[in-house]
């Protein structure tokens, strides 16, 4: 691992300051807790970047505003004040189980909510030193010209690997985003392109603020995942779901996956499954629309297709766990 190259450190303390210091500095890079990006910089991952945009010192981005009918979290908060936060525990037991899992107390401790919503996608060509990969070959997502993955592919498959993501695509969650053209709303599934190369569809000089919920009524989640150890480790496949019960009969169902593509998928055709019991033809169909849209390839240490199965036994596990354990 090289040295950190030399670059300005900006820390803005209002969001206005930090608009205009995205657009004074080109080639910048926005920092929260810096595990990720740093650890990338030093590997020689990505262009060198000419200033950092510190984000930590921006009050209204250090918040949470919870309750039982929405929920708000600023970008700059912490994985772990995310899972240490109680009524989001209890409104919103998705994203704390989902930040809660996330590598181990020391990057909890200064990763961000905002970093881990705008995580790098990863690849066993993409993620290694510099000189590896020039040994190698350089990969499409960054010098290269080709995917090592698909051979023949023009579309990088790097994976996506945050775990939020698809905690808060179950619960219909927005993002809050400013730039230099003002401010919008964005719904969160729409944040990711499913190109491994370029994976957000923010325009240039944006910045999301803040993560934002309004909570269904009676709809319980969850978050389970595997990982090759049960720290630091990114998942091998994260699923994330959210029900409604009725009875026998489940009456609304979403569920997301996370570590198989190169986007948090949210799948379609949940809709078609509900206003029945969860019997043997419910996890049939929810098997189908699992395999035809989860698409894993080689791009970590476990086949694509160790994932994609795995996928599919935490959906069924989570969902029946959330079934039989649901209460008003």
């Amino acid at each position: 691992m090289e040295s950190l190259p030399d670059f300005d450190l900006i820390r803005p303390r209002t969001l206005d300051e930090a608009v205009k210091a995205r657009q004074k500095f080109p080639g910048n890079r926005l920092l929260g807790g810096g595990t990720d990006l740093l650890v990338n910089i030093r590997r020689g991952i990505g262009d060198a970047p000419t200033a950092l945009i510190d984000m930590t010192n921006i009050a209204e981005l250090k918040t949470i505003k919870a309750d039982a009918k929405k929920l708000k979290i600023g970008a700059s908060v912490t994985i772990q004040e995310v899972a240490d936060d109680s009524t989001i525990a209890h409104h919103y037991p998705a994203i704390a189980e989902a930040a809660a899992s996330i590598a181990g107390p020391t990057q909890r401790a200064m990763g961000t909510l905002g970093g881990n919503l705008c995580l790098d996608t990863r690849c066993i060509y993409y993620n290694q030193s510099d000189w590896w990969r020039s040994a190698n070959g350089f990969c499409l997502k960054y010098q290269g010209e080709k995917c090592h993955i698909a051979l023949k592919s023009k579309t990088c498959f790097a994976t996506y690997s945050g775990d939020l993501a698809p905690a808060a695509m179950v619960l219909g969650a927005e993002v809050e985003i400013i730039g230099p053209n003002g401010q919008r709303r964005l719904t969160l599934t729409d944040l990711y392109s499913g190109d491994g190369q370029n994976y957000l569809t923010l325009e240039e000089g944006e910045i999301i603020t803040a993560l934002s919920i309004k909570k269904e009524p009676g709809l319980r989640s969850g978050y389970e995942k595997i990982r090759t150890r049960q720290s630091i480790d990114y998942p091998l496949a994260g699923v994330a779901a959210g029900l409604c019960r009725e009875g026998n009969k489940i009456t609304d169902f979403h569920i997301a996956v996370t570590g198989t593509n190169p986007k948090p998928v949210l799948l379609d055709g949940t809709a078609h499954l509900v206003g029945g019991p969860l019997d043997d033809e419910f996890f049939n169909a929810l098997d189908k629309l699992m395999s035809a849209q989860i698409k894993s390839m080689k791009t970590t240490l476990a086949p694509g297709n160790y994932r994609r199965k795995m996928a599919g036994v935490l959906a069924r596990r989570l969902t029946k766990k959330l079934f039989d354990n649901y209460c008003q």
